[in-house]
C-alpha cells in the first residue's frame, strides 16, 4: 500500500460535506419538512462499503470507532476475504454484511476470480467467524439469473455454518459497469427471488421469510 492513509475523522467529516452539498438546493422549497431537512443534514448511518473492499483499511477499527463516538450506526459490507481484518476489528461495527456470491467453490471461482489464493477457504473462516460475533450480522445473496441462481441446499449449508441474523437475497441489478459484462436478461424479477428464496429456506429449519420490497426485487430471512 503507498501513498497517504486517509484519516477516519477526515474521512467521515467529508461524508457529512458532501451529505450536506447534495442536500442544501432543498433549503430554498417552501414546501420542506424542516426537521426532516435538518435531521438529513447531519446523517447517523454509514454504509462502509461503496469502494473496493473496506477490510483492506488499516485503520477500518478507529473509523468505526468514530462513527460509534458520534452516536452514529455503521454497516460494513465485505467479500470475507480478510478474515484476519474481521477477527480484529473493535469496536465490531452495528451491522456486518458478507456478500456471498455462489453456493460452491467452482461456482465461485468462475464468478469472483479472486487474485488472493485460497480465496474461498478465506470466505469459509469468515463465515465461521461470524457465526461467533456479537453484533447484527446479515449474509447477502445477489443472485444473478441462469447463472448462481442454482444449489439452495449449498446456500443453506452455508449459512447455517455462518448462521447470521439476517440473509439478504436480492436481484442482480443491470447497471454500471455491469453491463459489459452481463445481459439484461440475468436480471431477475422479483418472483425469481422470493421463489429461490424460498427454495433456500426449505433447507434450513431457524430461518423464516421475514420481509420483502418488491421495488427493490428483495426478500429478507430472519433467525427464528
Amino acid at each position: 500500500m503507498s501513498g497517504k492513509l486517509d484519516d477516519p475523522k477526515e474521512l467521515i467529516n467529508n461524508a457529512i460535506k458532501a451529505q450536506q452539498k447534495q442536500l442544501i438546493g432543498f433549503k430554498g422549497n417552501k414546501n420542506i419538512n424542516k426537521k426532516k431537512f435538518e435531521q438529513a443534514m447531519i446523517p447517523n448511518q454509514f454504509a462502509i462499503s461503496l469502494s473496493g473492499e473496506p477490510t483492506l483499511y488499516p485503520k477500518l477499527s478507529e473509523l468505526i470507532k468514530e462513527i460509534k463516538k458520534r452516536k452514529a450506526t455503521s454497516f460494513l459490507v465485505t467479500n470475507g476475504l480478510q478474515p484476519e481484518a474481521i477477527k480484529k476489528l473493535n469496536p465490531l461495527p452495528t451491522n456486518l454484511y458478507i456478500s456471498l456470491d455462489a453456493p460452491n467453490e467452482e461456482l465461485f471461482k468462475k464468478i469472483d476470480r479472486s487474485s488472493i489464493k485460497s480465496a474461498w477457504e478465506k470466505l469459509n473462516i469468515s463465515l465461521e467467524l461470524m457465526s461467533k460475533l456479537k453484533t447484527t450480522t446479515v449474509l447477502r445473496i445477489t443472485l444473478v439469473k441462469g447463472i448462481n441462481d442454482i444449489n439452495p441446499d449449498q446456500y443453506a449449508k452455508l449459512i447455517q455454518k455462518a448462521n447470521p441474523k439476517f440473509v439478504e437475497v436480492k436481484a442482480y441489478m443491470y447497471v454500471g459497469f455491469s453491463q459489459q459484462r452481463l445481459e439484461i436478461k440475468n436480471m431477475p424479477f422479483h418472483d425469481d427471488v422470493k421463489l429461490f428464496a424460498k427454495e433456500i429456506l426449505k433447507h434450513l429449519k431457524n430461518y423464516k421469510l421475514k420481509d420483502e420490497k418488491k421495488e427493490s426485487r428483495v426478500v429478507l430471512l430472519s433467525r427464528r
